[in-house]
């Protein structure tokens, strides 16, 4: 599984979680546990009595443990004096068991007598804040959740400590007697949230952030939602039935406002109740959501500023809410065939998303508008449009080709043309510093990810039906949507090379170096519409030249719904469709070369054994992929 696991039986049980904790500084005193008799060398002291001595004010030996200590049968615990050692007094016979200052071993001092590593001394310097997580081709990226924005997991078992003299913003955890604050399991579903859920659709406010507005307003229904979510992605037991049911509850509770927050909580659910595919309630609960947030004036200019409190990162919050409402409204009738992208047809004026950064720093930037995105090229104003407004002009593009209107007078051809210079010029003007979804740190850009994912998925909808790929070997792959006929033809054409290219380009995008987990639910149904292509292929032609880039997109696309399954049912679903339709396949060939003497005539003996080798090979490997969970539903 891409996820980190808990083993819990019980939901109130929290023991030995694996959890949470800030980066530990260097410089941080820790206590090891007491060596043997025979290993420990000659008495050691530090220029400070023991916890236990200093205590009841007695001389301590500086032995670890010492003396006292170990006649009394009590832990002997040393950390270092707040005036700090200020070396052997005048006059005093050296004594050898004293540990100096200039020892290399002792622990170096930051900041002189206002260290804040020294137990009980004043917090004056500036807090050093966690490590952020950096992207490194060359490092195993895990696939354990993180909390927001970069806290890394402690994979062990060591129990903690805060030092309670120590300040909130430095976050060292001192290790002592193998104890630490134990995470609950609704705080671990929220860290889960944030490290999986939360880079695919940032629409909500940075953790502390809404934890802190959780303290003053009733937001409990936009946190049991992400809750649930959260949970998807981690073992809690039985504990994941009873936050969906929660979630459900407060979602059209009398006293839940009506207002963006709950907006937020229901585009979450809706993500998470399609991914679990129970795809009539996400319908049923995305036209609920539309009508909401239609009625708050959600898509208007004022709506930020109006509801903002004067916050800049609240007012953006707002306008990402509506956008990745608009984006989740797209995807669904997209890959699904099922509504026409209702928002589609408003004409919302609400300000443009800014970029990740900006908004998890603060520094919110003055928004910028769908009119200066379309005009850019002939007002001549250099601007530069965060990775989220080429998301929204990606799956704006896709309501262009839905609602294309059938007596526009344009013959099937002529419109298919039109929707292609959309999906084209979207391509032509990607800035080159987006165009290969890693941002500025060399990280994965997520919201160029699918923008680029949902350009590729349009323009396989788009040229599918005039392709002349024949459509029915893969009819039985209907797990994000119904089979479309496509009859075949007798050459591949034009638009057969455009499906071909955008399932390439889909497939090559299984291999960034991140969690697979990380990208949103419907990578699997775009990853669908991917196979499908390759499947069709691989049937419709013998022999191809490409034949080993052929089963190397296929075993991508199979491998990552099968990871994907491990948390979404549709993926589980899907990767089994394509995995039977594949080897349905394989054996049609096999039966072809059988059925027919003359099947091989024309081919040398090495093309011969090359390709029947090659069929094996692939077929080996799908067989060992293994089927993906069926615990991940929410209840009926």
């Amino acid at each position: 599984m891409d996820s980190y696991s808990h083993s819990v039986s019980d939901p109130s049980s929290h023991s030995s979680p694996e959890m949470y904790v800030p980066t530990v500084l260097p410089t941080a005193p820790t206590i090891s546990p007491p060596e043997s008799a025979d290993s420990r060398g000659p008495a050691q002291t530090v220029p400070a009595a023991c916890l236990n001595c200093r205590g009841k004010h007695l001389k301590c030996d500086g032995s670890s443990p010492c003396s006292r200590c170990l006649s009394s049968s009590v832990e002997c615990v040393y950390v270092a004096s707040r005036r700090g050692y200020k070396g052997p007094r005048k006059g005093a016979a050296p004594n050898p068991n004293k540990r100096h200052a200039s020892d290399s071993d002792s622990p170096p001092s930051v900041g002189g007598e206002s260290c804040p590593m020294l137990l009980g001394a004043p917090v004056g310097g500036t807090p050093i804040p966690p490590a952020l997580p950096t992207f490194n081709p060359a490092r195993p990226v895990p696939d354990m959740p993180m909390t927001a924005f970069g806290t890394p997991l402690v994979t062990n078992n060591l129990q903690l400590y805060r030092n309670p003299y120590l300040s909130a913003g430095n976050g060292v955890m001192v290790p002592v007697n193998n104890q630490m604050p134990q995470k609950s399991i609704p705080e671990q579903c929220i860290d889960a949230f944030y490290f999986y859920f939360y880079p695919g659709h940032p629409a909500v406010l940075p953790k502390a952030d809404i934890m802190k507005i959780a303290k003053e307003r009733n937001v409990e229904h936009l946190l049991a939602a992400m809750r649930w979510v959260g949970s998807l992605y981690i073992e809690i037991g039985p504990a994941r039935a009873t936050f969906f049911e929660e979630t459900m509850r407060l979602l059209y509770a009398p006293e839940t406002p009506q207002d963006g927050f709950l907006v937020q909580a229901m585009v979450i659910a809706i993500v998470g109740l399609d991914g679990c595919r129970q795809n009539e309630k996400a319908r049923d609960l995305l036209s609920d959501v539309e009508r909401i947030a239609i009625g708050l004036g959600l898509y208007t200019r004022p709506f930020a500023a109006s509801n903002g409190c004067g916050n800049p990162r609240l007012e953006e919050s707002w306008r990402r809410t509506w956008w990745d409402l608009f984006v989740v409204d797209g995807m669904i009738a997209g890959v699904h065939r099922q509504t026409n992208f209702l928002l589609y047809t408003f004409q919302a004026d609400v300000g443009l998303p800014c970029e990740e950064h900006e908004y998890l720093s603060g520094k919110i930037p003055r928004p910028m508008y769908l009119e200066d995105f379309d005009d850019q090229l002939f007002t001549g104003e250099d601007r530069e449009f965060s990775s989220f407004a080429y998301r929204v002009a990606s799956i704006r593009n896709l309501g262009r080709m839905m609602h294309m209107p059938p007596s526009s007078g344009f013959s099937p051809e002529e419109i298919v043309d039109k929707v292609e210079s959309y999906l084209s010029n979207w391509r032509l003007h990607v800035p080159k510093s987006k165009r290969d979804c890693l941002n500025k740190d060399g990280q994965l850009d997520e919201m160029m990810f699918q923008a680029y994912m949902i350009n590729n998925a349009c323009t396989i909808m788009l040229h599918q039906p005039l392709s002349q790929l024949d459509s029915s070997p893969a009819r039985e792959v209907t797990a994000c949507a119904p089979h479309r006929d496509v009859a075949s033809g007798d050459n591949f054409n034009l638009h057969t090379r455009h499906i071909i290219t955008a399932a390439c380009a889909i497939s090559k995008m299984v291999t960034y170096n991140v969690p697979i987990m990380t990208h949103t639910h419907f990578f699997t149904c775009v990853l669908t519409l991917s196979s499908i292509v390759h499947l069709s292929k691989w049937a419709a032609v013998f022999l191809l030249e490409d034949e080993e880039d052929l089963r190397e997109q296929i075993r991508l696309n199979i491998g990552a719904l099968n990871k994907l399954s491990s948390v979404w049912r549709a993926a589980a679903v899907a990767g089994s469709q394509v995995k039977g339709v594949a080897q349905e396949i394989y054996r049609s060939r096999r039966a072809q070369e059988s059925a027919n003497p003359h099947f091989w005539d024309g081919y040398t003996q090495e093309e011969i054994m090359s390709s029947m080798v090659a069929d094996n090979n692939i077929m080996s490997e799908i067989s060992l992929l293994p089927s993906g969970p069926d615990g991940v539903l929410p209840p009926s």
